[in-house]
């Protein structure tokens, strides 16, 4: 049975999306097998994996507001074990057209029933609001893992999102956690980053990854070769980041300690 995280934080350019598309391919290539779904109608994701949305015949919007069955709708990408429900134009609609449907916010629960069972994880990247994609996706999942950027407004967003959370545990999800907060942009150099990350790490503690991605330019190349960081400069800080992030995840999972398996990818990597 999979596990079901939805990445979500309602500002934009925190490394949301990022975070999906390299903790998904590490964990792929640790050899679990990971369902990716792009809820986010910008389709950075889609295009992360190397997927051209605008030559998608079928989306996730297909399930959210048809009846395509999520099965129907998985592409496999460049790493093995990693499938990827895409995204497309068509998905800037769903909120508007979601407001009419009866259970608006658990269309995606009802619908990853169909998919728990074939993967060990499921990770959902969240359109940055907190409109009714985003309600679907923390009613559905197991828990929510927030890229928090190290920025002075980090923690004021945060909050906003964690009552968010609280209301959809309280209305609509019981068992949602939070898987854990991670802290993306770390600018060594800078006393903002350091500060800002023992804050973040003071008012959440243990709910804090150990691993904290550093501000990279390779990360920011990478998407425009729609390759993962592992595929375009596995020897990069931010590859190591996120591959030690995989690995910390799955400690916390109980699934392995100390893990030397979450490697850099066997592929050679492509370079510009």
């Amino acid at each position: 049975m999979a596990q079901t995280i939805a990445c979500a934080n309602q500002k934009g350019g925190v490394g949301k999306t990022t975070t999906v598309v390299n903790l998904a391919t590490y964990l792929g290539l640790a050899g679990e097998r990971v369902l990716v779904i792009d809820l986010d109608p910008q389709g950075n994701a889609t295009s992360g994996f190397g997927v051209d949305r605008t030559t998608v015949d079928r989306s996730v919007y297909d399930a959210m507001i048809g009846s395509v069955a999520l099965s129907d709708l998985r592409v496999p990408t460049r790493t093995q074990g990693v499938d990827l429900v895409p995204s497309s134009t068509a998905l800037a609609g769903a909120e508007v057209e979601l407001t009419g449907l009866d259970h608006r916010e658990r269309r995606l629960a009802r619908l990853l029933d169909g998919v728990v069972g074939d993967h060990d994880y499921i990770i959902i990247d969240c359109p940055p609001s907190l409109g009714l994609l985003t309600v679907n996706a923390l009613t559905a999942v197991d828990s929510v893992l927030i890229p928090i950027q190290c920025e002075y407004y980090a923690l004021e967003g945060l909050t906003q999102l964690i009552a968010t959370i609280n209301l959809v545990r309280d209305h609509l999800n019981p068992s949602l956690e939070i898987k854990g907060v991670l802290l993306t942009m770390y600018d060594g150099r800078t006393n903002l980053s350091a500060d800002v990350a023992q804050e973040v790490r003071r008012h959440l503690r243990g709910a804090v990854f150990e691993t904290v991605v550093p501000r990279s330019v390779r990360l920011s190349e990478a998407p425009s070769y729609g390759l993962p960081i592992a595929q375009y400069r596995p020897d990069s800080r931010g590859a190591l980041a996120y591959q030690a992030l995989a690995a910390e995840l799955l400690e916390r999972d109980g699934k392995r300690k100390g893990d030397p398996g979450v490697a850099p990818v066997q592929a050679e990597p492509v370079h510009a």
